[in-house]
């Protein structure tokens, strides 16, 4: 088999090191995506509600008849409020509590809704964990889709997404800022016994996703063996 160019391969290098570079950073594009995504709807919330009072009033004033100064008045007071309103209302939805009645798909997706709303309140440490969980989300949630609910592989994965974590960051949380510096009976802060938990989670998901992929590995593998069996490396065909 003829070797290929070096061009080829450097290309192809930086071609990897290129995306390696950015799925190390996916998690926080796919934060900020969201964050933008909220501040959209908000703004578009209050624009739609502005222009609505706008053409009430011009409607009003055209059927009824000039609404005066004092009108004027209401109205610029109505603006502000909406603006207020808009600019403190939560663009997040609200977290339901865990079900057993949730779907997989629901278990996960609400997983990664806490972790996007905790993420700005935990230390940095913690945070690239978070990251590295958000990431393993997107395929949990295609292959646990896949299963059912009392599957033993789902029910592993129901209680770690749906309970132990968002309980591990619960009970952080709960903890004054003053006292997370404290070492307990093991010698580890607060922060640095969340981060190891954080750790044992992002663990174990990669080994729920590995076993849910694997039979997508082993019918790979089948395949390349039958492709690498069937030809040769001049490309000719073995037999039929």
């Amino acid at each position: 088999m003829a070797r290929t160019p070096r061009r080829v391969e450097d290309t192809l290098a930086r071609f990897d090191e290129i995306s390696a570079r950015l799925d190390g950073h996916a998690p926080a594009v796919r934060h900020y995506g969201r964050v933008a995504r909220s501040a959209g709807r908000r703004v578009g919330a209050m624009a739609g509600a502005v222009l609505a009072l706008i053409g009430a009033t011009i409607g009003f004033s055209f059927i009824i008849g000039p609404i005066g100064i004092g009108g004027l008045f209401l109205v610029a007071v109505a603006i502000i409020f909406i603006l207020i309103f808009f600019s403190v209302l939560s663009g997040e939805k609200k977290v339901t509590p865990f079900e057993e009645k949730m779907s997989n798909r629901q278990v996960v997706t609400r997983l990664d809704t806490i972790l996007h709303g905790k993420r700005a309140a935990l230390p940095a440490p913690a945070v690239r964990r978070v990251d590295a969980i958000t990431s393993q989300l997107p395929l949990l949630e295609s292959r646990l889709g896949e299963l059912d609910a009392f599957d033993p592989l789902a029910q592993d994965a129901r209680r770690l997404m749906g309970q132990h974590l968002p309980e591990l960051i619960e009970r952080y949380e709960r903890v004054p800022p003053a006292y997370r510096h404290q070492r307990d009976g093991e010698g580890m802060t607060v922060d640095e016994r969340l981060v190891a938990g954080l750790d044992a989670a992002r663990t174990a998901l990669d080994d729920i996703g590995g076993r849910l992929t694997r039979g997508d590995l082993d019918a790979f593998e089948t395949q390349g063996r039958f492709i690498e069996s069937r030809y040769k490396d001049d490309g000719s065909i073995k037999g039929v």
